[in-house]
């Protein structure tokens, strides 16, 4: 995570609420384009967006300074990871439920000094609460291409496979099953990352022989701000993209080992299989394909997405 999560707030995302009614449901399709910010997003054009794409009902909006193929690859790896298969239909709804209730956005600034002057207090107040950010520098539509990754070394990644699943999997899948992906202790994924820390913290650990942790650990995260919901999010990045094959090239373990160990499918299986399981057990519907951007629908069709209640979140 770059700046990280931007954390709920209090409140109804807006697209909840039109007039005094709540909305039901909201129509979308696979359809993809790049336009103006409409008007109803004014908030994004005052902090100096000016590119938007809708993804399923997911927003992404861009500045100028994000080129306009870096936003567009974002939105198919976006639409991957939601449609993973491709046919034109969300492959888990009841996530996306969870995302369009939110407004869940992703913003795109070009650069990170340039997403520390945007003035996101405006977003906030607009009532645009559920957000990541990713950067234009950090994404890279030529690492994954017709299914090879393309790399100089063991530190060349593209950020959009991580900014983008972080918020599908911190705002909707544990949100859809909290018993399984809740970001809180005692949930089936919080199990799984206590043993892949050596036990249960709150904060970094000290004093360990990896990064402050006990020497069984095989993830060991170590930014201070980053609070136990967020070391959550953190994991189930690093345990599916490397199900999925996209931390698995030359030079990546020794790039990665300081924080996580297990960077191909085979040692996830080995090395951490409960959390291999949950990740690959069908009825969550996870991506089995490592997205590219290249997104190309089969079929067009149009789904209903259930708009749910959302409750005060911190």
């Amino acid at each position: 995570m770059t700046v990280g999560i931007m954390l709920a707030l209090m409140g109804l995302a807006s697209s909840q609420i039109m007039g005094d009614n709540l909305m039901e449901s909201i129509k979308v399709t696979p359809k993809i384009e790049i336009v103006e910010i409409p008007s109803e997003f004014s908030a994004f054009k005052q902090v100096g967006c000016s590119k938007y794409a809708n993804v399923f009902g997911v927003h992404i909006f861009a500045t100028l300074t994000t080129p306009e193929d870096k936003l567009s690859h974002a939105a198919g790896v976006l639409a991957q990871y939601l449609d993973n298969d491709e046919d034109g239909v969300p492959d888990n709804t009841r996530v996306l439920s969870h995302l369009v209730s939110r407004n869940v956005f992703i913003i795109m600034p070009g650069t990170e000094a340039e997403m520390e002057r945007l003035e996101m207090d405006l977003i906030e107040d607009a009532g645009y609460r559920f957000g990541q950010d990713l950067y234009g520098e950090e994404t890279k539509p030529d690492f994954l291409v017709d299914g090879k990754i393309n790399v100089p070394d063991g530190g060349y990644y593209d950020g959009a496979l991580e900014e983008i699943l972080h918020p599908i999997t911190h705002y909707g899948y544990a949100n859809a099953y909290p018993e399984a992906f809740g970001t809180r202790r005692g949930s089936a994924l919080a199990k799984c990352m206590d043993a892949a820390r050596g036990g249960y913290f709150e904060q970094v650990p000290r004093g360990g022989p990896k990064s402050g942790y006990p020497a069984e650990a095989w993830y060991h995260y170590t930014d201070e701000t980053c609070d136990y919901g967020c070391m959550i999010t953190e994991y189930i990045y690093w345990a599916l993209t490397s199900i999925l094959g996209t931390q698995d090239f030359p030079g990546r373990h020794e790039e990665l080992k300081v924080e996580w160990e297990l960077n191909t499918r085979e040692l996830v299986r080995t090395g951490d299989t409960p959390v291999y399981e949950l990740l690959t057990d069908p009825q969550y519907k996870f991506p089995t394909k490592a997205p590219d951007g290249d997104y190309k629908p089969s079929a067009f069709p149009t789904t209903v997405i259930p708009i749910v209640a959302i409750e005060d979140e911190d």
